[in-house]
């Protein structure tokens, strides 16, 4: 059995605003929701322990704890996993005192921007899976998941792996690439382009747009000619203000963390490393230099 931990209010603050709107659990990553990966890998690690079924894991509910972990975790008597020396993961008994090192593939969310890791790392991972419809002349270089009902149109390239859920329409012509998901109902238009990214349920990029490294939620739609700059000019770290002071968020690339809800306004420019709440818009033309809320 797994339980979940909430996650305290300082880390569901950082994690703003996708958190706005939704619980940690409910934000889409890699074709799933965060607690349903959690859950996967509990059931997946129960399935190698067979004979231990009676064993309460509990989770911190933004903690991915891996396959392996949760095996050693099933497997062991007083054990808790720890990572980042005070950043408990996982844990069997709260009054052990002994600890397993987090592997790089055990993820703790502190931040809005970490779920962009933990895409990155799973869809590198993707096999092919058609259930969409794919035009002849659209060009696939990497392992894709496309759900029913989604249609890839003529003149789509699709470089890296990427995953799109179920009735989405993807071009013409746009070029998707760099470990993206794009979630149900998406529609990303004439001559798009998508690097890197988490676009959730409902989501439209509309034509023309350029969207890098960023997290969209559920029903954002972009304006034609919508621009998420995601790259400083000194080559730096993206900083993001959090708590009113600036935190490095480890990423020299960087685009938007964008609540459910926005609205852009035609040809929208965005500084890199920006935040949007839900249900903010902006005006046709504007230059976006500060968080928005």
């Amino acid at each position: 059995m797994i339980t979940f931990i909430n996650a305290d209010e300082n880390i569901l603050r950082h994690c703003e605003p996708i958190t706005s709107s939704m619980s940690i659990g409910d934000v889409q990553v890699a074709g799933s929701t965060f607690r349903e990966l959690q859950i996967s890998n509990y059931n997946k690690a129960s399935a190698v322990c067979r004979d231990i079924n009676d064993k309460e894991i509990y989770c911190m509910e933004n903690a991915l704890v891996s396959v392996e972990t949760m095996v050693k975790l099933l497997e062991s008597t007083e054990e808790f996993r720890i990572c980042d020396g005070e950043k408990v993961l996982a844990y069997y008994s709260k009054n052990s005192c002994d600890v397993i090192d987090a592997c790089e593939d055990d993820f703790f969310i502190q931040y809005s921007w970490d779920f962009l890791s933990v895409n990155e790392t799973l869809i590198k991972d993707i096999k092919s899976e058609m259930s969409g419809e794919v035009h002849a002349s659209a060009v696939i270089e990497g392992e894709v998941i496309a759900g029913e009902g989604t249609r890839i149109l003529q003149g789509v390239f699709i470089e890296g792996n990427t995953i799109f859920g179920k009735n989405c329409k993807i071009g013409p012509n746009c070029y998707i690439r760099g470990n993206s998901y794009i979630g149900d109902n998406c529609h990303i238009g004439q001559s798009v382009e998508i690097k890197n990214c988490i676009i959730m349920n409902g989501s439209s990029i509309g034509h023309l747009s350029y969207c890098g490294d960023s997290i969209i939620a559920q029903r954002v739609n972009f304006g034609a000619g919508t621009i998420t700059s995601n790259v400083r000019h000194d080559g730096k770290n993206h900083k993001s203000m959090i708590d009113g002071e600036l935190v490095d968020t480890g990423r020299r690339k960087m685009g938007m963390i964008i609540g459910s809800d926005v609205h852009t306004g035609i040809n929208t420019s965005f500084y890199p490393g920006r935040k949007i709440w839900p249900g903010m818009w902006t005006r046709p033309g504007d230059v976006v230099e500060r968080d928005l809320r």
